[in-house]
């Protein structure tokens, strides 16, 4: 395997990764007043839909905050937060990370320098003080001085859309952080949309001696921490380690001046408080990123107990909808970045594909080497036992052959490869808390379709068909003539 060189990341928080959009042409400056109510949400679609820029508004209605959205809606823009050409070198990155083995040699032992930074920077640092806390305030106008957008017209309100939240586990003490909406009630309350296979509403099941959970929720932190809290880790394992190992160093935090939890020093607004045991308040309707409304439901109510700020700070939101949308720039660098950690457990897949259409959880399309009869449905049965990938509503199994990335493919050789008896099969399980199609809320039915080339092993009684493809020779030859034939 090749050695990869190391990211070459050229910001260290929200607003040096603002400056270096501008500097690349990446982001779009509107300075006349705009309305956090629809208005944005509109110019935003219209923009993400043709990969346009992050959009920067410098005046926003009802509050003196800068807005910043559309941060990571475009490929270029996922390059320029891991500060590599493509985001494939991440993967591969991870790759030999996964695959270290012990330096043997003087040689070796040199080379394995960077991986022991690598692992040093899993670990995050305090520090005394931090941009974060620059200004504080207990008391007064908190989240009223947010330009918090009410993003489509039947919201129930307005919605706080890229919060990083940091809880711990009350059993183990552990950190979770989490991208979870927030429905803002007032001043110094809003909802907390843990979903129930959220990591955050299992710290707060999990409440015991104390009925009270310290919450704390960043608002505008460094791009690689909001990456990672995006990212499906396993319960238990923190999103900062994963924040740090992007970077290649040590995440920065402080204390909390009225709770005991430590957040990024360098974000630019931190709100501290708690939810109560058993409090629970009406949150919704929300438009999605399924590009439905989720409905009204109760959640736990956040209680702001402190906020604090940069001196000139900048708020960050993100307008999800209907695909596409920015969230799927991120899912599709989660896709391309997390495949290696797949491969390690099914060392059979190839590739993985989670179309934008499917909104990264109702379906998944891989393909495989295929070694033995059946194979495909052992692959299908082990992704819905990994992890967030049990709420996948249809898994399409495809030869190594297959570009899954290409969806006119995958759907030339699905509807031509299965026969429908023989190659789909049917089971239940956990589906996502905003699958509307269900009959009722957290349980649903699921399809796996085999759509590998059929074997006698597997009960095919005449040959599988060859694909129809030109000679090399021949493709060769004609893109040499191209141009005597008069094509440019």
């Amino acid at each position: 395997m090749k050695e990869n060189s190391d990211p070459k990341i050229r910001y260290q928080d929200l607003p040096s990764f603002i400056e270096l959009l501008r500097s690349e042409g990446e982001i779009k400056e509107i300075r006349t007043e705009v309305d956090p109510v629809l208005e944005i949400t509109e110019i935003c679609d219209r923009v993400v839909k043709q990969e346009g820029p992050a959009l920067f508004f410098h005046k926003v209605k009802g509050s003196s905050w800068p807005l910043v959205t559309n941060l990571f809606g475009s490929r270029k823009r996922i390059n320029l937060l891991f500060g590599v050409s493509d985001v494939n070198d991440v993967a591969l990155r991870i790759q030999q990370f996964l695959d270290m083995k012990p330096p043997q040699g003087i040689l070796e032992k040199l080379m394995f320098l960077p991986k022991v930074r690598s692992l040093e920077a899993l670990s995050a640092r305090m520090v005394s003080s931090g941009e974060s806390q620059a200004i504080i305030k207990q008391e007064g106008s908190m989240i009223d001085l947010l330009p918090v957008q009410k993003c489509w017209p039947e919201d129930g309100g307005r919605f706080i859309t890229f919060p990083m939240v940091i809880t711990h586990d009350p059993e183990t003490g552990k950190r979770n952080v989490g991208l979870y909406r927030m429905h803002v009630y007032d001043n110094q309350t809003t909802g907390m949309h843990w979903q129930i296979h959220k990591d955050g509403a299992e710290h707060y099941r999990r409440l015991k001696q104390s009925t009270r959970l310290e919450v704390a929720v960043v608002l505008g932190a460094d791009p690689l921490q909001l990456f990672s809290a995006a990212c499906p880790l396993p319960y238990g394992v923190d999103e900062l380690s994963l924040a740090g190992f992007l970077r290649g160093e040590p995440v920065k935090l402080v204390r909390c001046k009225t709770i005991s939890l430590d957040v990024p020093a360098n974000a630019q607004c931190i709100l501290e408080g708690y939810v109560e045991k058993g409090e629970m308040r009406l949150e919704g309707p929300f438009g999605d990123h399924t590009g439905f409304y989720s409905r009204a439901k109760d959640f736990p109510v956040f209680h702001v107990t402190a906020m604090t700020h940069a001196r000139n700070p900048v708020y960050l939101s993100t307008i999800v909808g209907r695909p596409p949308m920015e969230d799927c720039y991120i899912g599709q660098a989660i896709e391309r970045i997390f495949l290696p950690i797949i491969q390690k457990q099914l060392p059979e897949i190839v590739d993985i594909h989670l179309p934008w259409e499917g909104c990264f959880h109702n379906c998944v399309i891989v393909s495989i080497r295929k070694s033995y009869p059946d194979q495909a449905k052992k692959v299908i049965h082990a992704i819905w036992g990994l992890g967030q990938m049990m709420f996948s509503k249809s898994v399409l199994v495809f030869d190594d052959d297959c570009r899954i990335q290409d969806l006119r493919e995958v759907a030339w050789r699905a509807f031509n490869n299965i026969d429908p008896k023989r190659d789909m099969f049917f089971a239940e399980g956990p589906v996502d808390e905003l699958d509307h199609s269900a009959d009722h809320d957290f349980v649903g039915s699921k399809v796996g379709i085999d759509c590998t080339r059929k074997t006698e092993a597997e009960g095919m009684k005449r040959p599988w068909p060859k694909d129809v493809v030109m000679s090399d020779e021949i493709k060769k030859l004609v893109g040499e003539r191209w141009r005597e034939y008069g094509f440019n």
